[in-house]
């Protein structure tokens, strides 16, 4: 099953994508569908009418309104290598804020306060059912489905301290989606190839399957830590190629479009444009 959350008339509503239509479910995303209780996939089939055409939609953050968005750092070997830390014991993880999320097409704000905006292709995670105290196969049964995230960051402002939050939750910065698509279609994710791309030019290939920690141990990980619930977004960490490695260091610019593809997910084109926002 693959599910998207689309803009129109004003609002926002969950849809079921077939073939070149989306159906409208009665819910205003894909996060309010999964929140609706243990049978959400009966209720996401189940529904008939009415559709609209799939190249014409405007896709809206996936799950607009996460109670929890985690985010891994550090996951790829080839991208620890690249920015010289020693390979972690622990999962790294830090949040981000809801009002970062952006749909798959929608402009990247790049924020007057920040000459240093970087790219990060990576596969995200949706949470389908409570999940607690998990180990991995109980954390892989809660997972709903999977997505396209660019955690995009300002890393002059996640180098400012240890602490990485405030490079990663930019207002109008995270690109997710276009769409859910459930584990059954995609072996739960476990080797998808990933790009990432600054107009024409590829900076980042990799696939999911070189994670370190992969989407059950983080799932677990989390889950001992607090209760993940439906609608929460996990982004899983990104592999080498991030521009502030680069010898000298490459950050986005207004006009540039970002654009990040997973295998079997779908892809995202974001542009990129300047503000004069104080």
């Amino acid at each position: 099953m693959r599910l998207t959350t689309i803009r129109l008339d004003g609002g926002t509503y969950a849809g079921r994508v077939t073939g070149d239509r989306v159906i409208l479910l009665p819910f205003r995303d894909v996060g309010e569908l999964l929140a609706s209780g243990p049978d959400w996939q009966e209720r996401a089939a189940g529904a008939a009418a009415p559709t609209v055409s799939l190249a014409e939609v405007e896709f809206a953050p996936l799950t607009p309104r996460p109670e929890k968005i985690i985010c891994v750092g550090v996951n790829y070997a080839d991208h620890i290598a690249e920015v010289g830390l020693p390979t972690p014991e622990h999962l790294t993880i830090f949040a981000k804020y809801s009002r970062s999320l952006i749909g798959p097409y929608d402009d990247i704000l790049l924020p007057p306060q920040s000459h240093a905006v970087d790219w990060e292709v990576e596969l995200g995670v949706v949470i389908g059912s409570p999940v607690r105290h998990a180990d991995a196969e109980q954390a892989l049964a809660a997972v709903a489905g999977y997505t396209v995230v660019n955690d995009v960051t300002m890393r002059d402002w996640q180098l400012r301290t240890s602490q990485f939050l405030q490079g990663k939750t930019f207002e109008a910065s995270t690109p997710v989606g276009p769409f859910l698509v459930t584990p059954d279609e995609v072996d739960h994710a476990r080797d998808l190839d990933m790009t990432c791309a600054v107009d024409d030019s590829v900076v980042q290939k990799s696939t999911t399957a070189a994670m370190l920690f992969p989407v059950g141990e983080i799932i677990s990980y989390v889950s001992s830590i607090i209760t993940l619930v439906p609608g929460d977004l996990i982004a899983t960490g990104t592999p080498a190629g991030i521009g502030a490695a680069r010898k000298p260091p490459v950050f986005l610019s207004a006009g540039q479009t970002l654009r990040t593809a997973i295998a079997g997910l779908g892809e995202q084109a974001n542009r990129c444009v300047g503000s004069t926002a104080a």
